[in-house]
């Protein structure tokens, strides 16, 4: 993700999320050594987007969007799948999110993609109360079978 792509994107935020992030959120995320953006572009077109942080060896994805004229093409899957492979390469053992219970396209997604449901934050979105389901996906995970 590059400034150039912020119109794009921020097209996209305000017709996929009832509280869309910040030009200057954005802005801040491209200045963040924990962040990392991937874009996926159609004809040169930005149409989908996803972030994440990489704090130590955990990824949290703090957002991804496709825009509705372009969803149900594989590309939210698409970018996904460069977010785990970016912190899975860079030894993660896991990866999270949080997401509305209300938005069962993404919670869709998030299960194809192995994520399991760990736990809710109540009241985590301030626009509508609504409480957030949290979950994860672990990953380089080698569990220690050995008895001493």
């Amino acid at each position: 993700m590059r400034e150039e792509d912020l119109d794009a994107i921020m097209e996209i935020e305000k017709v996929s999320f009832p509280t869309p992030w910040t030009r200057a959120a954005y802005l801040a995320e491209l200045e963040n050594d924990f962040s990392f953006y991937r874009v996926i572009r159609l004809e040169g077109k930005v149409v989908g987007y996803a972030g994440v942080w990489l704090i130590v060896d955990e990824g949290h994805i703090t957002n991804i969007a496709v825009h509705p004229e372009y969803r149900q093409h594989r590309m939210g899957e698409t970018l996904m799948e460069e977010i785990i492979n970016y912190v899975k390469q860079r030894g993660a053992v896991g990866i999270t999110l949080e997401v509305r219970p209300s938005n069962q396209a993404a919670l869709r997604l998030y299960h194809k993609m192995g994520f399991i449901p760990t736990g809710v934050r109540k009241g985590y979105y301030s626009d509508t109360g609504e409480e957030a389901i949290i979950m994860w996906k672990y990953l380089n995970v080698k569990l220690n079978t050995a008895v001493t």
